[in-house]
């Protein structure tokens, strides 16, 4: 863990050093008008209805032990995370960004705070505060824009939801036809599936790779692969709490194609998407010691079949280990059940600022089946920019 966090501290430490002369020249900024450097000011509104045949409070993955808010959310309806987020230049060299999410509760948690480099060159840039990780494809993509109510599963039982830390990452675009971007971050170690801050406040590691490009003016693609080294100091989950203390290692894959006829996607486009994660930790479970492996992997697709409607399908599922009878009875028993969901989702969108969405999960996760419904709006106040490929 000491090893690989040194390295990615010294490539970023490169790519600063490396960059100096391009600072000391002068700087062209994205635009001329002084309205550049006036923060834009976006809020969304989500609210859903719910159903379901379980009581979500009950909600278990056997073999997996979850983080914080992975429940499939409350009965009824409920009012879901107001976000509400500033962005703007700082000046010729910095941009920065906030997204502060307002729960149901009434409390305001910060979700995002980071300030990223506008002039390094050369395709390199830092950023450094609070923000998701650039590993896998879905992680750093806000809840709003999910095409689904809710995050795949192995995003929910690997990741507690998203990966999302305080830290630094450095990227480098390389200047060649086909998008191919690296990239490596070290994170404090507070968010899942690290915990207590290991290692100094320097407890998560994270690099990535990111290909892709036009295979013709109608088609376009992204891969990626990652690899998250996470240091877990009295990670603790679930009411009791289960407590876990080790080293915890993620590899993800994955795979991202999008349509959209000679590259117009108002009237029709469609996009498919595929993660793969593996997970395997090493240490001790309530004191006991525990090396096991985890697995899990979502398809979905999306495709808009006239203007303003969507429609979309979703398969996950998961597999773990069997931890044997030194563990057996807790959360990581699998109960010899490989979990796995089905989803389907129609969403309806008058303009860019407001979508209506009602999906189905048939949702076998737990030990027993449950049937889920939602109806979901999404709606954006004031300005907001676009969206990753």
């Amino acid at each position: 863990m000491k090893q690989s966090t040194a390295i990615i501290f010294c490539v970023i430490a490169n790519v600063i050093l490396a960059s100096a002369d391009v600072w000391s020249q002068p700087v062209v900024t994205k635009s001329n008008s002084s309205n550049a450097f006036n923060p834009s000011i976006g809020l969304i509104l989500n609210g859903t209805y719910s159903s379901f045949d379980n009581d979500p409070e009950d909600y278990e993955i056997p073999g997996f032990a979850l983080g914080e808010e992975t429940d499939p959310g409350a009965r009824g309806f409920s009012l879901g995370e107001t976000e509400l987020s500033i962005k703007a230049n700082v000046d010729e060299r910095f941009y920065g960004s906030a997204t502060i999410a307002l729960t149901p509760e009434g409390a305001a948690e910060v979700e995002e705070a980071y300030l990223e480099t506008l002039a390094l060159g050369e395709g390199f840039t830092i950023k450094a505060g609070r923000f998701f990780s650039g590993a896998g494809y879905l992680n750093s993509v806000h809840a709003h824009a999910w095409d689904f109510v809710d995050q795949p599963l192995v995003y929910r039982a690997l990741l507690g939801n998203q990966l999302g830390d305080d830290g630094i990452q450095g990227r480098w675009v390389a200047p060649t036809d086909v998008f191919v971007e690296l990239g490596g971050e070290v994170l404090r170690g507070d968010g899942f599936p690290a915990g207590g801050a290991d290692h100094d406040g320097t407890g998560t590691s994270v690099v990535f790779i990111h290909v892709g490009g036009d295979m013709n003016v109608s088609n376009s693609w992204r891969a990626g692969a990652a690899h998250i080294n996470a240091s877990a100091m009295e990670r603790e989950t679930g009411d009791t709490p289960d407590v876990f203390t080790g080293d915890s290692k993620v590899n993800i894959i994955d795979l991202v194609w999008k349509w959209a006829p000679l590259g117009n996607p108002v009237e029709r486009n469609a996009k498919v998407q595929f993660e793969y994660f593996t997970r395997s930790e090493d240490g001790t479970f309530d004191t006991i010691d525990y090396n096991g492996d985890q697995s899990g992997w979502y398809l979905q697709g999306v495709y808009q079949f006239m203007r303003k409607w969507r429609a979309g399908v979703r398969h996950d599922a998961l597999q773990a280990d069997d931890v044997g009878v030194a563990l057996a009875g807790t959360v990581l028993d699998n109960q010899g059940h490989d979990p796995s969901r089905t989803s389907v989702m129609v969403d309806y969108s008058n303009s860019e600022f407001s979508r209506v969405r009602l999906q189905f999960n048939k949702d076998d996760s737990g030990p027993e089946s449950d049937n889920q419904w939602y109806v979901q709006y999404l709606m954006s106040l004031g300005a907001h920019g676009a969206h990753q490929f």
